[in-house]
Parts: C-alpha cells; structure tokens; sequence
C-alpha cells in the first residue's frame, strides 16, 4: 500500500512563517513585488507554492508570460531564503501522535510512505527534517509544489515514482491522507482514496468527501489500520 501524506495541517501544525517568508522574499527579490501589501492574500491550505505565488503576482500585475518565465527563478530563491530563514528545530510543531504513526508505518512490511505536499521539495523536505520526521519519506518518492502548480497533477506523478519497471503504483492500493478538501480533490482527480485528519483548519464536516475522516493522528492510525487490513 502506497500512503501518500500532505505535510501542513497534516503532519505539522503552525510552522509556517519561515515559509512564508521565504515566499514573500522570493517574490520581492525576482518580481519586485512586496507580497506583504496584498489585501486579501489567498488560503494557503491545499494549494501549491506556485499556485499561491501566481495568485499573488497575478493579483499585482505582473503578466501570465512573466510569471512563468521566472518560475523557476522564484522557487530557487524561496527555497535558499528558507534555508536560511527556516528555525532549527520545528518539532514542537509536530502534531501529537504523528512520530509513533509514522514510525509504525515505516516498519510495516507491505506500505510505502511518501508526500504529495504543494511544497516546493527543497522546502517540504527540510521542513520534516527539521521537525524529525524526514527519515520516514525517502528521497525519489513523493510529489510536490516544484512538480507542478496543479496540485491535482502530484498524486500522479507520486504514484508513477513509487512504482516499477515503467508502470505507476496501482490506484487501488494507493491512499492520500490530507487535511483540505483540496487533499481530497486531487486524490479522486487520480481516482484515489482519501482519508482527511481534521487537525488542519477544516472540521469533520467539511472533509465529508473523504473515504473516512479522522478527528486526530489516533484515529487516522485506526482508519489506516482498517485500510491497511482490507488490502
């Protein structure tokens, strides 16, 4: 079974200001744009950093042609501001029970962890490593917001990395665990299963499209468990 897990909301909760940051200082530096003056900047939640970083300059004036000229200019120069700007240590922002979730996983013969996250990956794998979680999420694997601004694309792309000889890992053994509907769109884009955890800034409720919604990383744990055990 090949689990692909989002990050913000999902795995950690609220450290988000380095990147931010290291967004905003991006923008400024290849644009000249100060995202900063923006009065309503868009949702980040379930959205990819292009996806975000396009809304913005858009919004500013600056010309589709453009943006996408410099797109690779703008996620090289917030990946080195975030480097830079991003605290040792972010495993205070872990949520609880997400290392003993992981950790059982990753020992569990049979399942793949990966990350379908619209973090650029130099952002998405420091930010787990940072917060003592990147050991479980190999490099090679995964999707994310430096593959493509569509986050409905990444599971996809994840799916075709984790498989073998040309073929992409099957559909029906593949679960995207997220906390946006935006999660749960781009798994049924790739005709997926999904499974949200509300520890983002959606309630139960408003993840009803999932498969099954878990309150916390406990129960994600035991509906993984009876996902895990219907395979």
């Amino acid at each position: 079974m090949l689990l692909l897990f989002d990050i913000d909301g999902t795995l950690v909760m609220g450290a988000t200001d380095a990147h931010r940051a290291a967004l905003v200082e991006a923008m400024l530096e290849v644009h000249h744009v100060d995202a900063r003056s923006m009065r309503t900047p868009p949702n980040p939640a379930g959205r990819t950093d292009g996806e975000i970083v396009r809304a913005i300059l858009l919004d500013a004036g600056v010309a589709t042609e453009r943006i996408e000229e410099l797109a690779d200019d703008v996620r090289e120069c917030a990946s080195r501001a975030y480097a830079r700007l991003c605290p040792p240590d972010l495993s205070p922002f872990v949520l609880a029970g997400v290392p003993e979730l992981l950790h059982e996983l990753s020992g569990r013969e049979g399942v793949k962890l990966a990350l379908v996250t619209g973090n650029y990956e130099p952002i998405a794998r420091l930010k787990l490593a940072r917060a003592g979680l990147g050991k479980h999420f190999h490099a090679g694997h995964g999707a994310f917001g430096s593959d493509s601004e569509d986050r409905a694309a990444l599971p996809k792309i994840a799916r075709r990395r984790a498989g073998s000889r040309g073929h992409p890992y099957p559909c029906e053994r593949t679960i995207v665990i997220g906390d946006t509907p935006l999660d749960i769109a781009c798994a049924r884009a790739d005709g997926l299963r999904c499974v949200a955890v509300a520890t983002g800034q959606y309630g139960v409720g408003e993840l009803a499209g999932a498969d099954a919604v878990a309150a916390d990383a406990a129960e994600l744990r035991e509906l993984l468990e009876a996902e895990l055990a219907r395979t």
